[in-house]
C-alpha cells in the first residue's frame, strides 16, 4: 500500500485531498509536514497521522513512497527543490511555480533526478474532456480558428479567504497574483493541452470588486497559438452565475459545452451531435498512486508536465501584458 507524506496544508484543496487518501483503500497518509504548526497538527489529527516541523526528516522518512505539496504559490519551488532529489514521485498542487524562471529550475532538477511530478490540474482528464481532447485533435472541426473558455466563480463575493488558513489566497507575495493566477492556471492548462503551444498573449487584469485588493479578481486574456488560433480565457473570482465552460470553432463545425447535453458539435444548418467521451485518466492523488505503483505511462506524465510548465510561462505572460499594455511574447523553458 503507498504511503504518502503532505508538505505543507496550506491550500483549501489539501482537506480535499487528505478526505481522498483516507477513503482509499490502496494508500495512506503517514505524515504531515507543515512550517506552521498549529495548522499541521490540526490536519494530522484530523487524519490520523504523524505531524513534523522537520522538512528533512520527513523526506527522509524509509516509510513514504511519494508526497504531496500543498504549499502556498510562491513556496512551491522551495519544496519542490527538496523534494525532487529524493526521487519519489510527487503531487504538486497548480500552479507549478508563479514565474518561468522557478519552473525552469524546477524542471532542471526533474531532468537531473529523473523524478515523476504532476500538478493538481483535473480538468483535461475526465471522461468527457478526453473524449474532446479525442475530438479536437481528429480535425473533424476542420481548421480550428478560435476558441474561448471562462474559468470562474463567485469567491472574492463570498468572502472564501477570509479564514486563516487561506488569507495567503489575497497576499501577493505568498499567491504570486490572484484570481488569474488561481483560475486562469487552469484554463491557459486546458487550452494549451487541446491547442498546442502559445505564442504571445494580450491580457487585461484587475480588481473589480474592492475585496482582497492586494491581488486580481478578474481578468481576460487573448492568446495566440503556433497553430494560428486566437483563443479568449476568462478567469474571475467575481462570476456570481451565466454560462461558462469551453467553446472551439473551426471550418467546419464548433464543439461548445451545451447546459443540459454536455459537449456537443454543431455545424451549419445541422443538429447538435454529441461528442463521446474518452476514457477518464487518474487525476491528483489518483494519480499520484498509479504514479507510484507504475500504472501511469511516463510519457502521459511528461506530456501533462510540459503543459503545466507551458501554463506558468503564459500565466506570467498575461499579468506582463497587463502591466506593460501591448502583446508579449510566452517565454520558452
Amino acid at each position: 500500500m503507498p504511503k504518502i507524506a503532505l508538505l505543507s496544508a496550506a491550500h483549501t484543496h489539501t482537506r480535499g485531498f487528505l478526505k481522498a487518501i483516507a477513503e482509499k483503500d490502496n494508500a495512506a497518509l503517514v505524515a504531515i509536514y507543515d512550517d506552521v504548526e498549529d495548522r499541521g497538527r490540526r490536519f494530522a489529527a484530523e487524519y490520523g497521522a504523524e505531524y513534523s516541523g522537520s522538512l528533512e526528516a520527513t523526506l527522509a522518512r524509509d516509510d513514504v513512497d511519494g508526497f504531496i505539496i500543498c504549499a502556498e504559490n510562491t513556496r512551491h519551488l522551495p519544496l519542490l527543490k527538496a523534494a525532487i532529489p529524493v526521487g519519489k514521485p510527487i503531487f504538486c498542487e497548480k500552479p507549478f511555480t508563479t514565474t518561468a524562471e522557478d519552473a525552469a529550475i524546477a524542471v532542471a532538477l526533474i531532468r537531473k533526478h529523473n523524478t515523476l511530478v504532476h500538478l493538481g490540474y483535473f480538468q483535461p482528464f475526465s471522461a468527457a474532456m478526453q473524449g474532446v481532447v479525442r475530438h479536437v485533435a481528429s480535425g473533424a472541426l476542420g481548421k480550428v480558428t478560435h476558441a474561448r473558455y471562462r474559468n470562474a466563480h463567485h469567491a472574492a463575493y463570498g468572502r472564501w479567504f477570509d479564514a486563516p488558513d487561506v488569507a495567503w489566497f489575497a497576499n501577493p507575495d505568498l499567491a504570486g497574483g490572484g484570481a488569474f493566477m488561481d483560475m486562469g492556471a487552469h484554463a491557459v492548462h486546458l487550452l494549451r493541452t487541446l491547442l498546442g503551444p502559445v505564442e504571445s498573449v494580450f491580457a487585461t487584469i484587475s480588481n473589480v470588486s474592492g475585496i482582497y485588493t492586494g491581488v486580481d479578481d478578474n481578468g481576460l486574456a487573448l492568446l495566440r497559438f503556433q497553430n494560428g488560433c486566437l483563443a479568449t480565457v476568462e478567469a474571475s473570482w467575481v462570476q456570481t452565475g451565466g454560462p461558462g465552460g469551453l467553446e472551439v470553432t473551426g471550418s467546419v463545425a464548433t464543439l461548445f459545452q451545451h447546459p443540459q447535453h454536455g459537449f456537443v458539435t454543431v455545424a451549419p444548418r445541422e443538429e447538435p451531435k454529441p461528442v463521446p467521451e474518452g476514457q477518464a485518466r487518474p487525476t491528483r492523488v489518483d494519480r499520484l498512486v498509479a504514479a507510484i505503483e507504475g500504472k501511469i505511462d511516463r510519457e502521459e506524465l511528461e506530456q501533462d508536465l510540459r503543459c503545466a510548465v507551458d501554463a506558468v510561462a503564459i500565466v506570467e505572460a498575461c499579468y506582463r501584458s497587463n502591466r506593460v499594455g501591448t502583446w508579449v511574447d510566452v517565454p520558452k523553458i
